[in-house]
C-alpha cells in the first residue's frame, strides 16, 4: 500500500545563502543536505508543522511566510525505488525567517543521521548532494526562487 504524506519545508535565506540540514547516511556513508522541515501531523497546519519541525531539527523558532515551491516525490519513480516504492510525499516549501538563533543544544528531536546544518551559496548546491535535486536549479545567486511554483515529481 502506498503511503501518502504531506511535508512542510523551510527556505531560509540569509546573506545570499540557503539553510540546509546536514545528514550522514549510515547506510551509504554519503553526506547530504535537505531543507529543514518534515511531516505534517493530522490536525496541524503546514505553518504549525514547520514551526515544530524547525524547533526539533534546528533548535530555532521561525516565522512562516509565503509558499515558495510545491513538489512531489513518488518513490517508485526514483533511484531509491527499492527502499521507497511505497512512498508518495507532497512537499510544500515556504519562505521562512529565523526568529531565534540556530542552537542545536535546544533542538528537541534530532534525526539519528543528522550531523548539523549548513548555509550553502547557490554555486555550492551543484557540488553537494542535495535532496530534492531539483533545488539545484530553482534558486538564483541571491536565493530567490526562479522556477514555477509546482515542480512535479522530483528527487
Amino acid at each position: 500500500m502506498i503511503k501518502l504524506r504531506n511535508t512542510a519545508k523551510a527556505i531560509i535565506v540569509e546573506d545570499n545563502k540557503i539553510l540546509f540540514v546536514k545528514y550522514l547516511s549510515k547506510r551509504t556513508g554519503i553526506v547530504y543536505y535537505v531543507l529543514p522541515g518534515g511531516g505534517q501531523v493530522a490536525g496541524e497546519t503546514y505553518a504549525e508543522a514547520l514551526k515544530r519541525e524547525c524547533l526539533e531539527e534546528l533548535g530555532a523558532e521561525v516565522e512562516v511566510k509565503d509558499v515558495a515551491l510545491v513538489s512531489e516525490y513518488i518513490g517508485k519513480n526514483h533511484k531509491f525505488a527499492d527502499l521507497h516504492s511505497e512512498i508518495h510525499r507532497i512537499e510544500c516549501m515556504f519562505f521562512c525567517e529565523l526568529k531565534t538563533p540556530l542552537d542545536l543544544s535546544k533542538a528537541t528531536n534530532i534525526d539519528p543521521d543528522q550531523i548539523g546544518f549548513q548555509w550553502l551559496k547557490h554555486e555550492e548546491l551543484k557540488e553537494k548532494t542535495v535532496y530534492p535535486e531539483a533545488l539545484k536549479r530553482v534558486f538564483d545567486e541571491q536565493g530567490n526562487v526562479i522556477s514555477p511554483l509546482y515542480l512535479g515529481d522530483v528527487f
